[in-house]
């Protein structure tokens, strides 16, 4: 009998495996539903991209689909952000059809079909699908006159805000968001105002109107001013370097800003060119966080049809401005008039003097342990809660609560006399307790012995330190555990990188087969000598810079930290592609440096301003390349606007850097009224001093000598982590180690309190709510997160030049609780006194200095 079932079922499928079926509006629905749109009202509202997902469905070829599953089960088993159900179900079905099918035969070639339809012709990601077509049109006009007035006009609104509020703690940010909510509208009046005037160039008519405002113009404009709101890094140079409050000095003139911000920026640009073949065109770089920006601009300009989503049946246009407006009046409570909301230290209150309660729960001083931490959206959504991916901020914050526990540890054992400091402060303090103050031991920029043997040496704080450890290890785990868990991508990137160098001729669009590849390869290319340009330009201007100014910088320094990104830049990117989280190499060029250049902070400070911008600004066109890539905008107006977004961008950063500095009295203090505190400029201040003034070797030897064998532990982690991964994969599949030792770096002066109600929120929406309610978060949640963001900056831009720049402040307990005991940084401010230690003054003994 059971040879005759098993003839029987062969026939069977020998029958069937013809595939001479038509797919049915049965299986239409179903795509519908797998594609977030199950309710569809009527039948003349259907989406034309589903439709065309569908007409490829029902054409497919059995065998081809097949073939199609394998390739992408190779791709994707060791993928974190391919849909595990999705796997699971692509592996069974690839199988054939068998008993433990829990499916008809016809629902079996449907799902095999469907699934390599959509890898076929779409993406593997649903978060790319929600936010993407598979199909474009190349004659829709993108690179206009009027997409480029709209794109510089709000670069230079976007970086001017951005930068202004960059000193804030905590900042206030418009993001690409935010600025094509403005854009769109700002499109439309266009449209309407501006006559058809225009001429024509090779064949090509360009026109002030060509037409109604559409998609691929507001996503080229987008391009061109995301590139330049994310600010410059090399402005802190010129905070650090000028004010007195830091190091003072005058012959940091505006020539000297324009050369090196034209070349930190340019020299990131050049290297996009070659990290586009790594990082951009491989689909598995799917670049999490970009994807709120595109979201917005379908939900702007491509208008949802009728359909219920769970109920819902609002616009994505509409839900964006209504929420939109509640985030923006809701501003006003927690920043202005019941501020108690935004740092909402309430465990504090109980006992405000205790010094351990404020210590452990505190939000403003402490290490912010409280499970209910702020209700103002510009705290909850500060580490993009609805954009990055669930697993992601799950690792960040496991390194977080180890951090936590490590801090505690070190302060309350008075470990490198760490109890006799503030627990979280990135300030560098002297052996009494003071602020350091780096010109008692300056002498023409650099370090003076005799000086130095007077004053002494900087102390960190334990948060400091373990920030310090952190960044030692993280180099020497990333590079052996991404290179090993990436290694098929990486070499897939260099053997297209090789193939481009030896036929240079061919597209580099045509060595990737995704759908989204073969769509761009019908456009121009930018050649690889266009970048190489702008990188010698760069390195002129780095030159002029050293040799012109008295940057106390030798040449080969630049060459130095060339070299370091060469090598850095690649597994940085894979993460931030792949992840969404984004490492530096801000604290290995200062060791570097700190040896190659001793006791030299300016040196210091002009090299790490290089070095860390060329990888950073790097990641930010790579980042823009991707995000045109997936809206179809050619590369050649990409290249065209980032390069005018740059010049724009750094135009407007150096007008408000300037004007911040002569006319906001008391900025990077703590006395500043308006909380422009600088965080990152006095940690910028401290490293420069830490590692340039001083030096590692002093640091290494004799003041933390625990901090070199950080890059031990990072290393040995590597080992264990591959191992755990190797042997235990599917039980571990959304471990990422790297960010969890990412985590670690959010102490100093940052704390819990900014990332605990993030958690909640990433998982009820990036996790609850994506699992169980798909359609709703594929058309919604993006959308939430600018209409949020977007509420917040606009809130607090006018907040502040109304009530604030000029004080119009409201005087009452609401607005004063959360700053009236220790963790508001009245009382005590450290666990043991400075100065009851022996002989006056805590660590090394004055002969070791």
């Amino acid at each position: 009998m059971g040879d005759e079932k098993n003839e029987e079922k062969r026939e069977f499928t020998q029958e069937h495996s013809k595939d001479d079926f038509a797919l049915d509006d049965h299986y239409k629905q179903q795509l519908y539903e797998k594609l977030g749109h199950a309710d569809v009202l009527t039948e003349n509202a259907s989406i034309p991209d589903v439709e065309f997902l569908f007409e490829k469905t029902d054409q497919l070829q059995l065998s081809k689909a097949i073939e199609i599953l394998k390739r992408c089960i190779e791709d994707h088993n060791d993928d974190p952000n391919f849909p595990l159900e999705d796997l699971e179900l692509i592996q069974k079905i690839v199988g054939g059809f068998n008993d433990d099918l829990e499916m008809s035969y016809n629902d079996w070639v449907f799902n095999v079909k469907m699934y390599a339809a959509l890898n076929e012709y779409h993406s593997p990601y649903p978060e790319v699908r929600a936010i993407s077509s598979p199909t474009d049109d190349p004659n829709i006009p993108c690179e206009t006159i009027r997409a480029y007035m709209l794109g510089i006009f709000w670069c230079i609104v976007g970086t001017g805000v951005n930068e202004l509020f960059s000193r804030r703690q905590p900042s206030i940010y418009i993001s690409a968001s935010v600025c094509q909510m403005l854009m769109y509208p700002s499109g439309l009046a266009l449209e309407y105002i501006l006559p058809d005037w225009g001429f024509t160039v090779f064949g090509t008519r360009h026109s002030l109107n060509p037409g109604p405002w559409n998609y691929k113009e507001q996503m080229f404009a987008t391009v061109m001013f995301d590139i330049a709101i994310g600010g410059m890094y090399v402005g802190y140079n010129f905070y650090v370097e000028k004010l007195k409050v830091f190091y003072g000095n005058s012959w940091i003139t505006v020539g000297y800003q324009i050369l090196i911000s034209l070349s930190t920026q340019l020299f990131g640009f050049g290297f996009a060119g070659i990290l586009r073949k790594i990082v951009v065109y491989p689909i598995r770089a799917v670049w999490p966080t970009i994807l709120p920006t595109l979201a917005l601009n379908r939900a702007l300009l491509k208008r949802d049809k009728k359909e219920s989503i769970h109920g819902w049946k609002i616009t994505r246009y509409n839900f964006f401005f209504i929420v939109f407006a509640c985030s923006f009046l809701w501003m006003w409570v927690p920043d202005y008039l019941f501020q108690a909301l935004s740092y909402f230290n309430w465990m504090t209150w109980i006992k405000p003097d205790n010094f351990n309660l404020a210590v452990v729960t505190g939000s403003v001083s402490g290490l912010g342990l409280n499970p209910i931490t702020s209700f103002d959206w510009n705290i909850v959504g500060y580490w993009l809660p609805l954009a990055f991916p669930f697993y992601t901020y799950m690792n960040m914050m496991i390194g977080m609560f180890i951090g936590f526990f490590v801090i505690i540890g070190l302060y309350y054992s008075n470990y490198k006399w760490t109890a006799y400091l503030p627990i979280n402060d990135n300030n560098i303090y002297t052996n009494t307790g003071q602020i350091y103050e780096v010109q008692e031991v300056l002498t023409n920029g650099k370090l003076d012995e005799k000086k130095y043997k007077q004053y002494g040496p900087p102390y960190l704080s334990a948060a400091n330190l373990v920030v310090y450890g952190a960044n030692s290890a993280l180099y020497t785990f990333m590079i052996p555990y991404v290179f090993f868990t990436e290694w098929k991508g990486i070499w897939n990137s260099f053997k297209s990188l090789k193939d481009s160098i030896t036929d240079f001729r061919s597209s580099n669009y045509t060595r990737f087969k995704d759908p989204h590849s073969r769509m761009m390869a019908r456009y121009k290319e930018v050649p690889d000598w266009c970048f190489l340009v702008i990188m010698l330009i760069a390195l002129v201007f780095a030159i002029v810079c050293v040799k012109v100014y008295p940057a106390n910088t030798p040449v080969w320094g630049i060459f130095l930290v060339l070299a370091i990104n060469a090598v850095f830049v690649i597994p940085l990117c894979i993460i931030y592609a792949i992840t969404g989280y984004y490492f530096t190499l801000e604290v290995f060029v200062e060791l570097i440096i700190g040896y190659a250049v001793p006791g030299n902070g300016d040196a210091l400070m002009f090299l790490k301003a290089l070095g860390f911008n060329i990888t950073g600004q790097a990641s930010q066109y790579v980042y823009d390349l991707k995000m045109a890539h997936y809206a179809k905008v050619p590369p050649r107006a990409v290249f065209r606007g980032q390069f005018f977004g740059t010049i724009f961008q750094i135009i407007a950063s150096l007008l408000v850097i300037n004007w911040e500095i002569y006319n906001l009295k008391g900025i990077c203090t703590d006395e500043q009224s308006n909380n422009f505190s600088c965080p990152s400029e006095v940690s910028y201040y401290s490293s420069s001093v830490f590692w340039g003034v001083i030096g590692p070797k002093r640091v290494f030897n004799k003041l933390y000598p625990i901090l070199p064998y950080c890059f031990l532990i990072g290393f040995l982690l590597a080992i264990l982590c591959l191992l755990i991964r190797r042997y235990f994969y599917k039980q571990t599949r959304w471990f990422q180690p790297a960010v969890v030792i990412g985590g670690l770096f959010n102490y100093a002066p940052y704390n819990l309190s900014y990332f605990i109600p993030g958690l909640y929120v990433c998982f009820a929406f990036n996790h609850y709510i994506k699992r169980r309610y798909s359609a709703w978060w594929e058309k919604y949640n993006y959308v939430l997160s600018s209409a949020l963001d977007a509420g917040v900056a606009f809130g607090g831009i006018i907040i502040f030049f109304a009530v604030q720049y000029h004080d119009k402040s409201i005087t009452w307990w609401g607005n004063t609780v959360s700053y009236s005991g220790t963790d508001g940084g009245l009382g005590q401010t450290s666990l043991l006194d400075p100065t009851s230690a022996k002989d006056g003054y805590f660590g090394i003994r004055s002969k070791d200095f």
